[in-house]
């Protein structure tokens, strides 16, 4: 009986945990998306600047100057006004942060799935299981080679994370617009798969 009822707060737990992430890169709420965005994008461009050590450092000390400043102050103004109101941060100190078994075993199901999908898939790939799949794969490694030659991984990292904040809010305002265009894109690029399977032995696809 409990295990059935655990299985409802998990899925509502990861339900809502992707409902934050949803509304954060649609903006729902802008100060908290801006805040996010903003701080995602300056650890970006720090590290561009200097190493993940120096900047892990850098963060660390400006965190321990805020807190210490923070105590210092909470300190001096308990003694000035003679409280006791006690650690300011006693509440934070008592919060429970540690992970359940059952969550440590969700999150290694979930990776350990997501591994085993990812080495399938590779496998089927590079060995040609479908001659139309793996030639798409080889095109899309050839065009990274060119993009790698242009950016590094951080740059596209960032790229990836403004797209990440923009693409969304975009596609939801001129959603008509895109899917026609999108839609347009797919029927030329199946055509062109439609052709190169008739004309490579071995690539069409089993009928299912």
């Amino acid at each position: 009986m409990q295990a059935t009822a655990d299985v409802p707060k998990k899925e509502s737990s990861w339900t809502g945990w992707k409902g934050q992430a949803i509304d954060l890169l649609y903006w729902r709420n802008v100060k908290q998306s801006g805040a996010v965005f903003s701080s995602v994008l300056l650890l970006l461009f720090s590290l561009t600047q200097f190493s993940v050590v120096s900047v892990g450092a850098y963060l660390a000390l400006a965190a321990l100057s805020a807190t210490i400043s923070f105590r210092i102050y909470k300190s001096v103004l308990q003694a000035v006004q003679k409280t006791d109101e006690g650690h300011p941060f006693k509440s934070y100190l008592e919060m429970e942060i540690a992970l359940s078994q059952d969550q440590i075993s969700k999150y290694a199901d979930k990776i350990l799935l997501y591994t085993n999908t990812c080495m399938r898939e590779l496998r089927r790939l590079f060995l040609v299981q479908d001659l139309v799949d793996s030639l798409k794969f080889a095109v899309l490694m050839w065009l990274l080679t060119y993009v790698g030659a242009l950016f590094n991984g951080l740059t596209l990292l960032i790229l990836a994370v403004v797209s990440m904040f923009t693409m969304p809010v975009v596609y939801e305002k001129h959603q008509a617009q895109i899917d026609q265009y999108v839609g347009l894109i797919r029927t030329q690029v199946n055509s062109v798969v439609g052709k190169i399977q008739a004309k490579i032995p071995g690539a069409k696809r089993k009928e299912e």
